[in-house]
Order: structure tokens, then sequence, then C-alpha cells
């Protein structure tokens, strides 16, 4: 399970540095009126996780916050048209999975209007219930990045 909290050391783009820590990221959920979230199929060509689903989600440049790395991705790989309302963020969370060497910033949108268009990062999108969620093959965290959110967890 991903942990939480985060070591001190300098501060840069507001983004605590750590020299451990490998990388940041930014991870999106947009949830509709429906309860279904938004997952987007990876690209086969890509390097990391290839062909399976996941959330809007990108590495945090140097100098830019959390937020806007999430706001920047969500333009990247769903387009500008969309209107969304934040719900509810959590972070830093450390990965699970690789040693901790990974942080991440959790965003929580209402989905109120829009249209997805995918770049060139992305093949498909969905939005699935979570009776359908685990018919798709996901990346690495995505159930944790739920349970830290609180979505689903009154069924």
């Amino acid at each position: 399970m991903r942990g939480v909290g985060e070591h001190h050391g300098a501060r840069g783009g507001g983004v605590l540095i750590d020299a451990r820590i490998k990388a940041r990221f930014a991870i999106n959920v947009l949830e509709n009126d429906k309860r279904e979230l938004l997952l987007l199929k990876r690209s086969p060509h890509l390097e990391l996780a290839p062909a399976l689903w996941g959330f809007p989600a990108g590495h945090i440049e140097t100098g830019e916050t959390p937020e806007q790395c999430a706001l920047r991705e969500l333009r990247e790989e769903i387009g500008p048209d969309h209107d969304i309302e934040l719900v509810a963020t959590a972070g830093p969370v450390p990965d699970s999975n690789f040693g901790g060497i990974y942080r991440f910033w959790l965003y929580h949108y209402r989905w109120r209007s829009g249209v997805v268009i995918l770049n060139r990062e992305h093949t498909e999108y969905a939005w699935v219930d979570q009776a359908a969620l685990s018919r798709y093959p996901l990346m690495h965290g995505i159930e944790e990045d739920l349970r830290y959110l609180g979505i689903w967890a009154n069924g």
C-alpha cells in the first residue's frame, strides 16, 4: 500500500525535493454523474505500461506545482474542452510497487461536461463503473488511488 509522508529536503517548484525520490507524478481521477471513472488506454508503443488502462496523469516538471501538472496533463491527454470541478486531493503519496522512489499527488474531479480528445499517448477511452473496472487491464496502483481518494468506498 502507498504510505503517507515525505522526507524533508530542498523545495523546488512547490514540491519538496528528496534525493531518494526519482520522479513525481500528478494523477487525475475524473468521475461523472453516473459514478463512472474516465480510463485511458495507453498506446502500445509507450515504454511505461503499454496498452494498459489508467487515469490521465503525468510527470511533474521542474518549477511546476502538482496542481499545475494535473491541469496541464488533463489538457494534453483529454483536450481542453471540458468543465470539471475539484472534489478532493491526496498527496504526496509514496508508491508501493517500486520501493517508495516515486511520489504521487492525486486529484479527484467531477466531470460536468466536455469532449474527450485523445493525444498520441492513448488509443481509447472509457467511462467505467465499479462493476466493470476488473475487466480492464489496469496500471499498478489504480485501486490504491481510489482508496486514497475515498472513491467507491461505499459501493
